[in-house]
């Protein structure tokens, strides 16, 4: 990392791509590689270095002291949110959801990070938190807080799509598949507008319902066509899961050497392997799997493993 935190904001970064082998797909015929935004900063990494870059520079821009944004217990955009504002000296406001959630931060894994980086929280109910977006809510907020830049929940808007259409690059056009999990759907809006029209782009979304094909064309290129949401791998729906998707997270890391999240590129794995398992990709197949970051959330997710006396991820 550049030594000025902002030259680091300011740069475009190319990740690495490592080709991994596990048993499982051996034999198939299929190459699969995992382009690792994982690694590109310790607590701001993946899909949400490339959603808040822009924003940061552009609060910057606009003389902004304060970001405020959204998010769960567990959220990784609230950890990298609080990570990023300490890096450029931003004021951070965290409005989380579930107000019973106010005397937990020092248990909760990911509050206790984000309150060391200097975060302030506002808990509200979840019945509130389905308002953030109305201008009652809005107006609320500034009444409290004054005036801050606000970064939506999961950090999808425009600059984070011109973020995402960063993540592939020159080495990554030899693939014929590019794999990427979603939430928002803000990332694979970004990966679709930036990927060739030879590539497939495969969404494995991490909840159910089909809402989320509406929400990526709000910001994907018209024009393109060349993409498809998998939906049978959200295991029940977000933050859903069985032992099936633990094990194999803790096998694909022992193996590939790298690990995955329970919530996106855990499902995403472990979908693209069922897919090759049963020959829905043809031999010769070269498969970019984008590796969206998101391990902060292991700490917090083992915690509820070790409560129900189920496996932890290792």
């Amino acid at each position: 990392m550049p030594a000025d935190p902002k030259m680091f904001f300011n740069q475009t970064v190319k990740s690495r791509i490592d080709r991994v082998s596990i048993k499982e797909i051996e034999g198939f015929g299929v190459e699969v590689s995992v382009l690792r935004e994982d690694l590109i900063h310790p607590q701001v990494s993946g899909n949400k270095f490339r959603k808040i870059k822009y924003n940061l520079l552009e609060a910057k821009k606009q003389n902004f002291k304060t970001l405020l944004t959204f998010g769960g217990a567990y959220s990784n955009h609230i950890a990298a949110v609080a990570a990023a504002g300490q890096l450029m000296n931003f004021k951070t406001i965290g409005v989380i959801r579930g107000d019973e959630l106010a005397t937990k931060i020092e248990e909760n894994p990911t509050l206790s990070f984000a309150k060391q980086c200097g975060m302030d929280f506002l808990f509200v109910s979840r019945s509130d938190y389905r308002t953030k977006n109305t201008v009652l809510f809005e107006e609320m907020l500034h009444s409290h807080f004054g005036e801050f830049y606000l970064i939506p929940e999961g950090g999808a808007n425009h600059l984070a799509i011109k973020g995402c259409e960063e993540i592939l690059y020159y080495a990554c056009k030899p693939f014929d598949v590019i794999a990427v999990s979603v939430g928002t759907g803000g990332t694979i809006a970004g990966v679709i507008n930036s990927s060739f029209d030879y590539q497939k782009v495969l969404g494995f979304p991490a909840l159910k319902g089909g809402f989320l094909y509406e929400d990526i064309r709000k910001f994907a290129v018209e024009t393109k066509t060349n993409w498809t949401l998998v939906t049978d791998y959200h295991f029940g729906g977000y933050a859903d899961f069985d032992e099936r998707l633990i094990d194999f997270i803790n096998s694909f890391k022992s193996q590939a050497k790298i690990a995955l999240d329970p919530i996106y590129t855990g499902k995403m794995m472990f979908g693209l392997t069922d897919m090759i398992q049963q020959k829905k990709m043809s031999f010769g197949t070269r498969v970019l799997a984008i590796h969206t970051g998101g391990l902060q959330g292991i700490e917090g997710f083992n915690q509820i493993l070790i409560k129900n006396k189920m496996t932890t991820i290792r």
